[in-house]
């Protein structure tokens, strides 16, 4: 039975000088959230892969809905064409938020901030308080050296085996799309599997 996903949550880089690769993945992944009728909720930032994502969306006549704090607001640096823009005090309130709004995680390529907001979300997982569905997006190749982090971790038994599942990787748009309908909620019975 597929998951009933009306929202997905996309972390993304907000840099521009990277790879055209990324770029057309972001805008492939738009197109297929708006066509299954997804909305997309990210962090409305108007540059770098994150706008993209949300062009294409609302391109397919999608829906976006963006959260970001006042200070980046203040500065600018939001889309200014999103379907809904909701501002909230910290980031910590839109990493939460936008988690709270979303029935399935996708990660895209990004830096320190994009890296920050998947491990946490993973975190959360694995403690039980997030249960949907968390896909890597892995683009040329690009979290591999994450993945190996990952798997070492759970070598050497600072994760448990069961905590390998927490997440799903996929090499394009359309396989991270089936998987987020397809890859099991998660067991919050697994949460005693959270410390060793």
């Amino acid at each position: 039975m597929k998951n009933k996903i009306d929202s997905v949550c996309v972390y993304s880089a907000s840099s521009t000088k990277i790879d055209p690769i990324y770029f057309e993945t972001a805008e492939n992944l738009g197109k297929l959230l708006a066509e299954n009728q997804i909305r997309l909720i990210n962090g409305a930032g108007r540059i770098g892969l994150m706008r993209t994502v949300a062009d294409a969306v609302l391109q397919h006549n999608g829906r976006v809905t963006g959260v970001i704090p006042h200070f980046m607001v203040e500065q600018q640096w939001h889309h200014e064409a999103l379907t809904e823009l909701i501002q909230v005090d910290s980031m910590h309130e839109r990493k939460q938020l936008m988690a709270d709004l979303s029935h399935a995680v996708i990660a895209l390529p990004g830096g320190c901030g994009t890296l920050e907001e998947l491990l946490e979300i993973i975190t959360w997982k694995q403690l039980g308080l997030y249960l949907n569905p968390i896909v890597i997006l892995n683009t040329k190749g690009f979290f591999d050296p994450l993945l190996e982090m990952l798997e070492k971790a759970i070598q050497e038994n600072f994760m448990r085996q069961q905590h390998g599942t927490i997440w799903t990787v996929a090499s394009t748009p359309q396989e991270a799309i089936d998987q987020i309908y397809n890859t099991p909620l998660w067991d919050v019975s697994i949460r005693k599997f959270a410390a060793i």
